[in-house]
């Protein structure tokens, strides 16, 4: 029986000819029996006009990545369950090279720029070089997932994987990753990398500095909310509560609907 895959990308003013490219790419190469884009807009914007073959879900405020990709991944009912960023940064066959491992083994899948075997085409700004290479270096150290590379936007997991992390998932923004990964560690489901083919885009959405921050506190708290399901008892006495996770936070009922094979 062959395994269905579900693709998400989120999305934040893409560029509309770039991401159309890519999600012809997408259905190409990966083919898979979903193409969902998590659009988030103001009320003022232009949709962009997307093929007919994609699920678009237009959301009027800012989820944030997490948010929308979480929303994604419930709309789905695939086997395999994987995203992509809008830019494309990730070619559509290293994405591919991404879903097979969990395909194949279940699990998490994440897709790696900085990964020894991985083939760089155009660099990042340095400052943003910088930063990063300082976050993967502090995650590895934290973490018990040992990675090269933690935020790079091509990843895959496999259903049951999802459903036992899901309830664990609490930042809607871009430490989303790093959360997903601690959690599937924390609960025993294997976290492979995989080397891809990266690109630069210009037009990033991600801020150096406020995101950094904000990714620097989602490492640690991350951390936090890994140990706690490990059952740490340090980490107990300083529970003071995580809130509610993205799956239970209110939601529109015209936001959301169901995709499959």
């Amino acid at each position: 029986m062959s395994t269905s895959v579900g693709v998400v990308v989120p999305a934040y003013r893409p560029d509309p000819d770039r991401l159309r490219s890519y999600l012809c790419a997408l259905r190409d190469t990966v083919d898979p029996a979903t193409i969902r884009v998590e659009l988030d807009a103001s009320a003022a914007a232009t949709t962009p006009t997307l093929p007919d073959w994609v699920k678009v879900n237009v959301v009027h405020r800012r989820r944030g990545k997490g948010g929308a990709i979480t929303d994604g991944f419930e709309a789905l009912s695939t086997d395999v369950l994987a995203f992509a960023d809008a830019d494309g940064a990730t070619p559509a066959d290293s994405l591919a090279t991404v879903i097979e491992p969990v395909a194949g083994h279940g699990g998490l899948a994440a897709g790696s720029r900085r990964h020894p075997a991985a083939t760089i085409r155009s660099h990042q700004t340095l400052a943003r070089r910088f930063l990063g290479d300082g976050f993967a270096w502090a995650a590895r150290r934290l973490l018990d997932a040992r990675l090269y590379d933690y935020q790079c936007g091509a990843k895959a997991i496999a259903a049951p994987a999802w459903e036992a992390v899901r309830p664990h998932l609490y930042e809607p923004g871009f430490a989303w990753d790093i959360e997903l990964v601690a959690v599937t560690a924390a609960l025993d489901y294997p976290v492979r990398e995989v080397p891809v083919v990266w690109e630069d885009q210009p037009g990033s959405t991600v801020s150096p500095v406020g995101d950094g921050l904000a990714m620097a506190r989602g490492l640690l708290v991350a951390r936090h909310r890994a140990r706690l399901l490990q059952d740490d008892r340090l980490h107990r006495l300083f529970d003071d509560g995580n809130g509610d996770a993205l799956v239970d936070r209110d939601r529109l009922a015209d936001e959301r609907g169901v995709d499959g094979e």
